[in-house]
């Protein structure tokens, strides 16, 4: 069974959103990077960048298949984790310690529309 972390927002499209204040980590679950196997690239935004709930702000491509990114939440990027240009297998290391995008949370109520994580649970396993 993948990782499920409480506390966190999870969406259909197996994104995930840490919130500190007015801030989301923006990144993908640990099913996500199981389903997709050894991660060898991820296409990030640039800081400053505007993503909208629902929308693609990336990709992450594995040896087996590449998977577009679609952000929970809207907001402003104002930081890319540098990290995953070098070694994107971080991913596969620990996919909840390796966020992909920090973003300044434009509307809090967007976190309404996503899954907590018993819910995110029962998707994962369906």
């Amino acid at each position: 069974m993948a990782k499920v972390i409480e506390g966190l927002y999870y969406s259909e499209s197996h994104e995930y959103v840490r919130v500190e204040g007015e801030f989301g980590y923006i990144g993908i679950t640990d099913y996500a990077q199981h389903e997709l196997g050894n991660v060898v690239y991820v296409d990030m935004p640039e800081v400053d960048d505007e993503v909208e709930a629902g929308e693609e702000f990336g990709a992450v491509e594995s040896v087996k298949a590449a998977s577009d990114l679609i952000s929970p939440v809207s907001g402003t990027v104002v930081e890319v984790n540098d990290a995953l240009a070098d070694n994107p297998e971080l991913i596969n290391a620990d996919a909840f310690a390796n966020w992909i995008i920090k973003v300044e949370l434009t509307d809090k109520t967007e976190l309404d529309n996503l899954m907590d994580a018993e819910a995110y649970k029962a998707v994962c396993e369906a």
